[in-house]
């Protein structure tokens, strides 16, 4: 029994080498860490299940017969994050380059199947080159088996997404297809197609960096929500994200105690709205000063910078918030900010996570640039997202809610469940000058009879309590108590039921 048990160690401790010493030093040279030592920082200690260590490939053209190592690229199996279920699999560079084979895929599947099964959150690491060439259609075909157990369980339990290294061709899809994407900094890319083959097809030279970095895609593409500085700190950061998630679709918000009295004034938002209306405030200060603990995990925060979007707690319980930002293009609408806010709404709808909305917005940007990429449509997903959005939804006006943009904001027409205004609120079709000049468009030459009109204009119509008279607003609130009213609307909406028409699925708007 004792050399049985021996060598079950021997074998154990090379499945645990991957690619062996070198690689593994190769890989500390570039800033990364192996893939088992990333699921030793993620996972509590001494809670990682592994499963399929010693799988391996079947492939046995181009010499590959003679060259195989247990786990095959990948290490998959359980764990716990601050004692939550949760799945992971790590690919590892070390061994074949992290490279897909039919088995490799099929580790992976295996632990997906498994979290849907238990109703458990799936985290993948991708650090890989792609497709293994030797395997042919046989890895593209498991690519499209992870592809579709992700479309699966896609709103069932959350997915996400790190990209520690190369992601390209058709592996990109799979990250795609889940919740989140976190990169980082100068050591991982994604890309469809290479800098070599954009050079052949197009003429175009561009960097690995340039074409599919950590900033292309946090600030320019919207394909990743954050960039992190090195896998240290990308797992720290993403431990603390998990505690705001649930394990699955059925499962309650995750709550944490908290000394935030739910009844804490906060006399500075009294003051924080700007006297010329025209100006510009930080809507994040506005959040943090009525979240838990001013405790905010913002998300895409360097793309569409005019809108907001990222998890917070109220009285311990995850909320959802979506807010515009007055400090970028005024806070208004935009393709970019549509679609980055639309998403975000449909996660929170499907795992059942409260959403605020703080609302500041002068309308939709525009210009022939939005309308020729298609501002309609795209607008109209945010629409869309929130009018089919079943979850508790509070809203809060601090200042302008002009036009169309009121409406798609998770106005009352959308079921919003408690709309809240400030008394800075402006609730009209567009700003006052832009309407008298409409209205009275034959007086444009008298200045003094414009500028009445516009007097007149705003105290009729840009401040909150025409829309209060109608029912849309179901209170005018002093700024203060802002946190104080969300807490309650949040206890009161607790048991909140609502159900949209059956249907196979809607036909939103892509």
């Amino acid at each position: 029994m004792q050399e049985i048990l021996k060598e079950l160690d021997r074998r154990r401790d090379l499945a645990k080498l991957g690619g062996g010493e070198k690689r593994i030093e190769a890989q500390h040279r570039r800033g990364k860490l192996t893939a088992r030592e990333r699921i030793e920082l993620l996972l509590d200690e001494n809670s990682f299940e592994e499963w399929d260590i010693y799988v391996e490939h079947r492939c046995t053209d181009f010499g590959m017969g003679d060259n195989r190592i247990p786990g095959d690229g990948v290490v998959t199996g359980y764990g716990m994050i601050n004692g939550r279920l949760v799945f992971v699999y790590s690919q590892d560079f070390t061994v074949f380059g992290g490279s897909l084979s039919e088995a490799h895929a099929e580790k992976i599947c295996k632990v997906m199947d498994h979290a849907m099964k238990v109703g458990a959150p799936i985290i993948g690491i991708s650090d890989s080159g792609g497709a293994r060439i030797q395997e042919g259609v046989a890895s593209l075909g498991g690519y499209a088996e992870v592809f579709q157990r992700n479309v699966m369980a896609s709103g069932v339990v959350p997915q996400i997404s790190m990209i520690m290294g190369p992601c390209a061709g058709g592996a990109v899809y799979s990250p795609a297809i889940t919740d989140f994407i976190f990169m980082i900094q100068d050591t991982s890319y994604m890309f469809v197609t290479g800098p070599d083959v954009v050079k052949t097809v197009t003429h175009e030279i561009v960097t690995a960096e340039e074409l599919g970095g950590a900033k292309t895609h946090t600030g320019k593409s919207g394909v990743a929500d954050l960039a992190f500085e090195n896998d240290v700190d990308a797992i720290n950061r993403l431990r603390r994200f998990f505690d705001f998630l649930p394990l699955n679709n059925r499962s309650d918000v995750p709550e944490r105690p908290t000394q935030d009295p739910a009844d804490r004034l906060e006399k500075s938002l009294d003051s924080i709205i700007p006297a010329n209306p025209n100006k510009p405030y930080d809507m994040k200060a506005v959040i943090g000063k009525i979240v838990d603990e001013s405790d905010f995990f913002e998300i895409q925060s360097d793309y569409a910078k005019n809108i907001i979007i990222g998890f917070a707690r109220m009285e311990g319980s995850t909320v959802g918030i979506v807010a515009n930002q007055p400090l970028v293009l005024a806070g208004c609408l935009d393709i970019q900010s549509s679609i980055k806010a639309a998403r975000f709404v449909r996660f929170c709808d499907a795992f059942s996570i409260p959403l605020i909305t703080f609302v500041d917005v002068p309308g939709f940007m525009p210009g022939t640039a939005q309308e020729y990429g298609g501002i309609i449509k795209h607008g109209a997903k945010l629409l869309y997202a929130y009018a089919e959005c079943t979850v508790p939804k509070i809203t809060v006006i601090t200042r302008k809610a002009y036009g169309g943009a009121y409406d798609v904001m998770a106005s009352k027409h959308l079921r919003g469940d408690v709309n809240l205004a400030w008394p800075t609120a402006e609730i009209a079709v567009m700003g006052a000058k832009g309407a008298v000049e409409i209205i009275f468009r034959q007086d444009l030459d008298d200045a003094e009879k414009i500028e009445r009109r516009t007097e007149e204009y705003k105290e009729k119509f840009a401040n909150p309590f025409n829309a209060s008279r109608r029912g849309y607003i179901d209170d005018v609130i002093q700024p203060s108590k802002t946190r104080k009213r969300i807490c309650r609307s949040l206890v009161m909406l607790k048991t909140k039921q609502l159900e949209n028409p059956w249907r196979k699925h809607g036909n939103i708007p892509l």
